[in-house]
């Protein structure tokens, strides 16, 4: 089976969709209302209804996979059926299903290839690693890139960093009051209330929402204690709700909290977190800046700069490569790569007067096998770091 992931918005759909034109294949959505059946004492016809709102069962899937096995089954020889199942975390014990269908179809030779896509990390991850072991290949898509940005709708830098990497929302772009809601009604909102609320236990569903909202808002970019956040939130709970939180907006793809790099790792679980959001969408729909303001106001395009540099590793970082940042008394360092041997500290520089950053040299100075990488001014131009691949760092 191929398993396509990633956030809401990024593609997933359009993508298999595409690649599924000129083959033989049957695609289905589990988001889609279902088709009422039949009803003998009314006499009604098949299929002449919609349940808005009704979810799919397992038993919908089964018939579901039973008629593209037969639509598999009347090809020709050599002929191959592809079923597609968008968002198949919403059906409860997708996963169990999926494997005894699947086994069943590979004992019987049945010329039928499988695509699952989902946007709910935990119970794909769930249920692929506990049911599907050994029986998948993962595609992930994440947030678009600037390099994609650009090609596909000739985003400029700027526009980048101010609108970010929602490839849907670039039809708005010259109606911001028309893009933000479009942010936040198809985005934020299905994200928070379909992708976690209802797909993991959150008793505190309002202070889950305000996190996003200060992280995002206020905090991108910046180190902020936990217990800080706690004064600044309505209804806050303690600090250890706060960072469960903050780790389940991190797998939804909207808001991450980075820990402070050291040598002792339970150093880096206490420190207080450098909030950075997956995708510089998130901050500019919730600000009151246009686009021109922004990037008028020094200050504020500072921070999305450095939020986009930060999305950019986050998004893009190899497997087995962490992502830090690291602050000792008045020097700091905006973040820290570690893959195998190799260190990076890294130096993200907006403005148009450049100074060799003391952070870097503190940095260098406390781990001698760093190297420091300054972006942007008397470094790497920001638009070649956002326009490479993160791999290219490490060589």
């Amino acid at each position: 089976m191929i398993v396509v992931a990633g956030p809401r918005q990024v593609g997933k759909t359009t993508l298999v969709r595409k690649a599924l034109e000129g083959h033989h294949s049957t695609f289905i959505a589990t988001d889609q209302p279902l088709t009422r059946p039949a009803d003998p004492l009314r006499g009604s016809s098949p299929a002449t209804g919609q349940e808005p709102g009704a979810r799919p069962t397992g038993k919908w899937l089964v018939e579901q996979w039973s008629k593209a096995r037969s639509a598999t089954l009347d090809l020709p020889p050599g002929r191959h059926h592809v079923l597609a199942i968008d968002e198949i975390q919403k059906i409860p014990r997708w996963s169990e299903i999926v494997k005894g269908l699947w086994d069943e179809d590979r004992a019987n030779g049945l010329p039928m290839h499988v695509v699952l896509l989902g946007s709910s990390p935990w119970l794909m991850l769930k249920g692929l690693s506990e049911s599907l072991a050994g029986r998948y290949e993962t595609i992930r898509l994440s947030h678009w890139q600037y390099a994609e940005m650009q090609e596909a709708f000739d985003l400029s830098l700027d526009e980048y960093i101010y609108f970010g990497g929602y490839p849907g929302s670039t039809r708005l772009l010259s109606n911001e009051a028309r893009w933000r809601q479009y942010i936040h009604d198809s985005l934020i909102m299905p994200t928070i209330n379909n992708d976690i609320l209802q797909m993991r236990r959150v008793d505190k569903p309002a202070l889950l929402k305000n996190l996003f909202e200060l992280g995002c808002g206020a905090y991108s970019a910046q180190i902020i204690s936990l217990t800080k956040l706690q004064g600044e939130l309505q209804d806050a709970g303690n600090t250890v709700t706060l960072s469960h939180y903050l780790h389940l907006l991190s797998e939804a793809g909207l808001l991450t909290g980075l820990q402070k790099y050291a040598g002792q790792e339970h150093r880096k679980r206490a420190s207080a977190p450098k909030l950075n959001v997956h995708n510089t969408a998130l901050i500019s729909a919730q600000a009151t800046y246009t686009f021109e303001q922004a990037r008028k106001d020094r200050s504020y395009w500072g921070r999305l700069v450095e939020s986009a540099v930060g999305s950019h590793l986050i998004n893009n970082k190899p497997e087995g490569t962490s992502l830090f940042y690291w602050r000792n008394g008045p020097h700091e360092v905006d973040f820290v790569v570690s893959h195998a041997d190799t260190l990076l500290a890294i130096e993200v520089k907006s403005g148009e007067n450049y100074r060799t950053p003391k952070g870097l040299q503190a940095f260098a100075e406390t781990f001698r096998n760093a190297r420091p990488v300054v972006i942007g001014n008397g470094g790497i131009a920001l638009a070649d770091f956002l326009l490479q691949p993160v791999e290219t760092l490490l060589n």
